[in-house]
């Protein structure tokens, strides 16, 4: 497994890594209509090309050597406050799930947290999404829950997790 970051000429795969995995993810947990909803405000190309614009803002795609594919991607914010990178996404084809990508994903996180000078990474799970169990095998645990609105009456109902870098 290697991340390679990420740019504005990989927007396309982004979008593409994201569709496929979320029609597996979030399938059953909310409506299609969300779902499109979701996917086109949050990876629109005008979104992420914003989101490359911030300096703290990174994506990393994560690729599988072995089989010379593209099987996910992290993004994450440094200083989201302070202290603390928030980890926006991260999100895997369904069939690379159960090896190791995930888990490789977040200790890269750690590391890159680490060397940010950032204390804390937090990100929010759906409270029905089944990584919610992922992130605590890994060390996370729930610190708060929110209901946010998202326009077009629909709500994300999630945990706040959090992960504490030790230095």
């Amino acid at each position: 497994m290697k991340l390679t970051e990420a740019g504005k000429k990989d927007i396309p795969l982004i979008q593409d890594l994201a569709r496929r995995s979320w029609e597996v993810a979030y399938k059953g947990i909310i409506s299609q209509e969300q779902i499109e909803y979701m996917l086109g405000k949050m990876y629109s190309e005008e979104e992420i090309s914003n989101q490359f614009q911030h300096p703290d803002y990174h994506y990393y795609l994560i690729f599988d050597e072995n089989n010379d594919s593209f099987e996910g991607f992290i993004g994450y914010e440094n200083n989201y406050e302070p202290g603390t990178t928030k980890l926006h996404r991260i999100y895997l084809v369904p069939e690379s799930k159960g090896k190791g990508f995930g888990k490789g994903a977040l200790n890269f996180l750690k590391d890159k947290v680490a060397e940010s000078g950032d204390e804390r990474i937090i990100l929010n799970v759906n409270k029905e999404n089944s990584a919610k169990k992922f992130y605590e095998s890994q060390g996370y645990r729930v610190y708060d829950e929110v209901i946010l609105d998202i326009g077009d009456n629909f709500v994300m109902d999630d945990y706040l997790m959090e992960f504490l870098i030790h230095k």
